[in-house]
């Protein structure tokens, strides 16, 4: 009795709608915003770098995608980790780990997802249509790299700063030094929270033999995270120099508080500490977001 009950209810629009919600991951922001705030630096420092502040429609194109292009990354994964979420305590209420949503369901929400985003390169310039491939390509093949490699992360490292050449192209027709100098840096940022991220569940990895770069760096995964996070502020004020010198280091105080403050949590290597200081990136993202612009303002 209690699970047909349990079915129905389900099955009501409001909480089929829910379980949509959630497997798009809307109902935790914190994905959009470290896939957002790279990209709008990318933007204004392109726009600074052709003579003004972008366009307000520039920024909002490259805002939709984002959003859309998370959620599209987030119903792929869990299409393909339907079998393992059940296994991890963490993912077992997913909507597809738990039949709310089909299999069926969340690859047609995956293709309505990548058209809605493929629509927007309408109002962007050709050449950003080619290099969406390559965002779909590496958005899309992540999910499967655990169980490939031990380094899943990179990938979507890969994945989550292939925004930034993107808007370099939209606005200037091309990449600069600074367009990979930036790419390096996030690249960096993101396998260090993605490896905080992937802390958490380490126990129950191993077990359902899901690869990652916590159990790839073992014992060496805090020194490691922590020579990430040095790279990644490294290569950030490189790409930051090449347009405003030296008033770049300006941008650098708040991110190396943030980021320390992070030190102290995943050091410890438990769970939830290594949750929270995942979280604790969105911070990052925003403080640096708001350096660049005041820095392209005051340029």
């Amino acid at each position: 009795m209690i699970d047909n009950n349990m079915t129905r209810s389900d099955k009501h629009p409001k909480n089929k709608l829910r379980a949509y919600v959630e497997l798009m991951r809307f109902d935790k922001p914190v994905g959009i915003e470290l896939l957002l705030w790279p990209t709008l630096w990318a933007v204004f420092l392109a726009a600074q770098a052709a003579g003004g502040l972008p366009s307000i429609k520039l920024v909002v194109i490259f805002t939709l995608g984002a959003v859309l292009m998370r959620a599209a990354g987030c119903v792929i994964n869990d299409f393909a980790d339907r079998k393992i979420d059940g296994q991890i305590a963490r993912t077992k209420n997913r909507p597809l780990a738990d039949g709310r949503i089909s299999s069926k369901q969340a690859l047609v929400l995956f293709a309505v997802l990548i058209l809605l985003s493929a629509s927007l390169l309408l109002w962007l310039p050709l050449k950003v249509s080619f290099w969406a491939v390559g965002a779909l390509i590496l958005a899309s093949s992540y999910p499967f790299m655990k169980r490939i490699t031990y380094g899943p992360q990179l990938v979507l490292g890969a994945a989550f700063s292939w925004a930034i050449p993107m808007a370099y192209v939209a606005v200037l027709g091309y990449t600069t030094p600074a367009t990979w100098l930036l790419y390096a840096a996030n690249l960096c940022w993101t396998v260090a929270y993605d490896t905080q991220y992937a802390m958490t569940d380490r126990v129950d990895d191993l077990k359902a033999g899901v690869k990652s770069t916590a159990i790839w760096f073992g014992r060496f995964d805090v020194l490691i995270i922590t020579l990430l996070h040095g790279a990644f502020l490294l290569l950030l004020l490189a790409a930051l120099w090449l347009s405003f010198g030296a008033l770049s280091l300006l941008a650098l105080p708040l991110p190396i508080l943030l980021i320390a403050r992070q030190y102290k949590l995943f050091r410890s290597r438990e769970p939830a500490a290594c949750f929270t200081s995942f979280l604790q990136n969105a911070h990052v993202g925003r403080v640096v977001m708001l350096a660049v612009f005041l820095l392209c303002w005051w340029v």
